[in-house]
């Protein structure tokens, strides 16, 4: 029995179905806890398929491969230290989330996830099955009770751990990040603390993963609900944290708390890592945008240069008889403060042409949004030929406001491999401007100082497709819409309610009526970035073919028109 326990946290970016690389990336982090004198390294959830794997995990060739290789690293670890990692088993013909530990050079300990999530963009119920609610592994004469991130959010797996003579919690984890989430995962675990009087260890994965994000910032809570260790948000750490056996059970020395990045730092970070990983990951040699003038190209390509570097940013500014001669000096200005390549390709002879060749088709029908339409399209044809040709993905530049409420493009604007502000609002996106001129991390590949104008901030937004057009002419100010889609997506709140807001009841029912008959293009827009809990996709399935209308949700239900159950007929 030992009297104390070094543990390093290896908090790392794998990648889905890498598990070479993977176990690779462990190799170096087992390598550097030796030389930190660890008697156990923590990876994470799923860390040897990546995370998640979603249906890939249903290849039996895949989780053959990663038991595989799991038996082979177990060998690994017969000179110290020990490794504890997630990875898919399948055991007596079910199929289990798993936490293994590797000691001594062997497979010494399984345990399989109980709580599976079921709900946003998790499915896990659906590919794995429950295991039965674990028991502690004994380690060196003391008794760890390992949980696989959702078995912490319940207080289930916990307390059978501490009735079983659990002495340390340790949680290993694939949580994504959402914008209030870090504090839920403190508060979760002060819970669990609570009802077993146990320390415990938390550890996140760092990464992108299509369109998640997961933040790192795993954690160390003594027994009193005190941190005593926060590793770094957005990036790759190896913290050791130092355990010992006290007369009230284990505690965890201090070590560095790294304090996480709030509001839109935190999102600005999210946005960075999302895209980095997603074109690192893919292996696209760059990004092409079209760059307007506007603040959500804007954005996007400052997002873009930080993640990838000025070099594998291409900006293209397509103009047509209605763009400004401000939008094209913005656009320019917007190139040369972020240092990367910007061409201008005159979309007039597209539309030109489109004009001939419709023409008898459109014979006495006066132009309409059909023509604006038309440019939108043409601009992205020629960002995805140039796609084609050069490899780059193409980064759509629409912000969640917009996509709520239909006011793009398909195959337009819409168009692209990747959209990095499609779950950020049009408010949002000015704050994350704001923030970007006023700060630059180190890890950032952009410059120092305003990366953005200060004329993209302030000018009217417009799409430019007719003569003095604004977004305003189309949609409420987009203080008021962000708002009203606060409540009506993030919250799924009646129109009474919403007007109850202050809002006026016209407009809530215009904007309900416009989230509706957008589905249809939602469904066809790219991947984005996730950093809400109502992000477009998987968290929000609504059906497109939907005739339950604003005014049929302001029906009052009365409780007495509800059908009553038939009275059950006498027993003989």
């Amino acid at each position: 029995m030992v009297d104390s326990l070094v543990i390093s946290a290896a908090q790392l970016d794998p990648t889905v179905g890498d598990i070479a690389g993977n176990l690779a990336k462990l190799r170096r982090a087992l390598a550097e806890a030796r030389g930190q004198g660890a008697d156990l390294v923590v990876a994470t959830e799923l860390f040897v398929a990546g995370y998640p794997p979603e249906d890939l995990i249903l290849k039996p060739a895949f989780v053959a491969a990663c038991q595989s290789a799991v038996t082979r690293f177990a060998r690994e670890t017969a000179d110290g230290p020990a490794v504890l990692l997630g990875t898919p088993w399948r055991q007596d013909g079910k199929l289990y989330n798993a936490a293994a530990l590797l000691a001594d050079g062997k497979l010494a300990a399984l345990r399989f996830k109980h709580e599976l999530p079921n709900y946003g963009v998790f499915d896990e119920k659906r590919v794995f099955d429950a295991g039965a609610p674990p028991g502690p592994i004994p380690f060196k004469g003391v008794r760890l009770g390992v949980m696989v991130c959702e078995d912490m959010w319940f207080p289930d797996v916990a307390e059978t751990l501490q009735e079983s003579g659990a002495e340390i919690l340790i949680v290993i984890n694939g949580s994504p990040f959402e914008t209030d989430k870090l504090g839920e995962r403190v508060s979760l675990a002060v819970s669990r603390i609570r009802e077993t009087g146990l320390p415990l260890l938390y550890v996140n994965q760092v990464c992108g993963q299509d369109e998640l994000v997961f933040d790192g910032a795993s954690f160390a809570l003594d027994a009193a609900f005190n941190l005593r260790f926060q590793a770094p948000s957005w990036r790759e750490a190896q913290p050791v944290t130092r355990w010992r056996r006290g007369p009230k059970g284990w505690t965890v020395e201090p070590a560095t708390i790294e304090k996480p990045e709030e509001g839109a730092a935190a999102i600005y970070h999210a946005l960075v890592l999302g895209l980095r990983d997603y074109v690192r990951k893919n292996r696209f040699p760059g990004v092409v945008i079209g760059l307007s003038g506007g603040v959500d190209s804007a954005l996007t390509a400052a997002v873009a240069v930080d993640a990838l570097g000025a070099d594998k940013v291409h900006g293209v500014m397509m103009s047509s008889p209605f763009t400004s001669t401000e939008s094209v000096e913005d656009a320019t200005e917007m190139a040369t403060r972020l240092g990367c390549e910007l061409r201008a390709i005159e979309i007039t002879p597209v539309m030109k042409a489109f004009d001939r060749t419709l023409a008898e088709s459109f014979k006495g029908r006066a132009p309409d949004t059909t023509e604006e339409n038309i440019q939108a399209r043409a601009r992205g044809i020629t960002l995805m030929a140039l796609s084609n040709k050069f490899g780059w993905m193409v980064l759509s530049t629409g912000n969640k406001s917009e996509m709520s409420v239909g006011y793009a493009t398909l195959y337009g604007d819409m168009c692209g491999g990747f959209s990095v502000l499609k779950d950020v609002y049009k408010m949002t996106v000015y704050a994350l401007c704001r923030w970007r001129n006023a700060n630059r991390p180190d890890e950032f590949l952009g410059p120092a100082g305003d990366a953005i104008p200060e004329r993209v901030l302030t000018k009217a937004p417009t799409a430019e497709l007719k003569a003095n057009q604004t977004d305003q002419d189309t949609l409420p100010p987009y203080a008021t819409l962000d708002g009203i889609l606060e409540c009506l997506i993030e919250h799924e709140m009646t129109v009474a309610d919403v007007v109850k807001k202050g809002f006026d009841e016209e407009t809530v029912r215009k904007v309900w009526a416009m989230v509706d008959r957008a589905e249809y293009k939602r469904r066809q827009a790219p991947p984005g970035v996730k950093i809400t809990r109502r992000a477009f996709g998987r968290d929000r399935r609504y059906p497109i073919t939907n005739a339950f209308t604003a005014s049929a949700a302001a029906i009052e239900f009365d409780p007495g028109e509800a059908p009553r159950a038939p009275t059950p007929a006498p027993s003989k």
